[in-house]
């Protein structure tokens, strides 16, 4: 992150033309809605500053403070904004309290992003002057073009062997583009069948069509023949090792919404649920493992697990007294061995991975996976997660109750 100084924050502040400044009065009534949609913006970088913008909030629109009180509520709710799911990809930013013109005012600092386009709430937004407006053909080339040239992560990675043919033109368009899309811009949509694709990743350019990663894992027929690693191993273990018995096992491919619900299914069908008549006057029923917590815990091994130089899947074992979900790849960015698990740190390897889960239903906010897991498990009586973690993968153990 770049920090401005408070001679540089008072200078954009100033500058009502500047396209690198938004200026807000309060946080209340529809201005979270035009907040991110600026955060939005920022992180397109249209007009490629390579610098950061800078939403104010506490300051009128010609720059003077409004002296708005600036409660640690506050600053928590402009900071939602990064990680609450409705920017995607998820943006880089820093929510400050600042004392500006000798008043305290937030400040959002918002970095350019390394994989445009950005949506909010499915549409594309970007800074033309000090306004703000949605993406037309023209400005998505621009922001794909741009895209090409960062350090992009591993998941819109071109993959060289495969072509667009080996993509689905019917999951793209019937239930990928609805669900990533609002539908006033489908609906007033020009854009080409690879203009579309490459506007979400699924192909390098509308000139150079080879799929991404991204592409095969979310819209590909057949992932598995360019990516081997990319499935899930499930096996239910009729004892507590290894070496026991196996009475049920799958390997499961097919594109990651694919693989997530059929892994779902199998899950499904293994945790029964238990009624005791004995212990009380009505019937009681128990579920061996909360539904919801293996679920978050599956989604976070399918998001977070490395798909690079790889042929190692997803593996789900199911034993008699705990189940293990492993995911390829230890720890990535901020999250380390050390810190692994703990509120509030999380960092992402496959940021557009988690863009697609967002976009199909499977994520509803992002960094509270293992902590929802964990509440779910304690309510169901069952003990705590367990994670080790070793620089190659994460292992997470949950056990049944006693």
């Amino acid at each position: 992150m770049i920090r401005l100084s408070d001679e540089e924050l008072e200078t954009l502040l100033d500058d009502t033309e500047s396209d690198r400044a938004e200026r807000k009065e309060s946080f209340k009534g529809d201005v979270p809605k035009k907040a991110r949609q600026a955060v939005c913006a920022f992180a397109n970088d249209l007009p490629n500053y390579n610098l950061p913008g800078i939403l104010f909030i506490g300051t009128k629109d010609n720059g003077e403070p409004s002296y708005l009180d600036i409660t640690d509520q506050l600053l928590r709710s402009l900071a939602d904004m990064k990680t609450d799911g409705n920017i995607l990809p998820l943006p880089v930013l820093s929510v400050e309290k600042r004392t500006l013109k000798g008043v305290e005012m937030a400040v959002v600092t918002v970095m350019p992003s390394d994989m445009p386009p950005v949506k909010y709430d499915g549409r594309i937004w970007i800074r033309t002057g000090p306004r703000r407006a949605i993406a037309n053909e023209q400005d998505e080339r621009i922001l794909n073009e741009k895209r090409r040239y960062k350090n992009i992560p591993f998941d819109i990675y071109p993959i060289p062997s495969a072509q667009i043919t080996d993509l689905s033109r019917i999951i793209f368009e019937n239930e990928y583009l609805p669900a990533a899309f609002a539908a006033d811009v489908l609906e007033a949509n020009n854009r080409t069948y690879e203009e579309r694709l490459a506007s979400c990743k699924m192909i390098v350019s509308p000139d150079e069509t080879t799929p991404t990663v991204l592409g095969l894992l979310s819209i590909g027929k057949t992932p598995q023949d360019f990516l081997s690693g990319a499935y899930a191993q499930f096996l239910r273990i009729d004892g507590i090792e290894l070496a026991d018995p196996v009475i049920d096992e799958e390997d499961i491919g097919g594109t990651l919404v694919e693989m997530l619900r059929r892994t779902e299914e199998k899950l499904s069908a293994h945790n029964r649920t238990m009624i005791d008549i004995v212990s009380s006057p009505t019937h009681n029923k128990e579920i061996a493992y909360p539904p919801a917590a293996i679920q978050q815990i599956l989604y976070n091994a399918a998001l977070h697990r490395t798909y690079e130089s790889t042929n190692s899947p997803v593996r789900v074992y199911w034993f008699n007294d705990r189940i293990e979900i492993i995911s390829p790849g230890g720890p990535y960015g901020n999250v380390t061995i050390e810190n692994f698990g703990s509120s509030g740190i999380t960092d992402y390897r496959n940021p557009n991975i988690a863009d697609v889960l967002k976009t199909f239903g499977f994520i509803q906010s992002f960094g509270r996976g293992i902590a929802t897991a964990r509440k779910l498990m304690q309510e169901n009586g069952n003990p705590d997660l367990e994670f080790q973690t070793t620089s190659s993968a994460v292992v997470c153990v949950l056990r049944g109750k006693s």
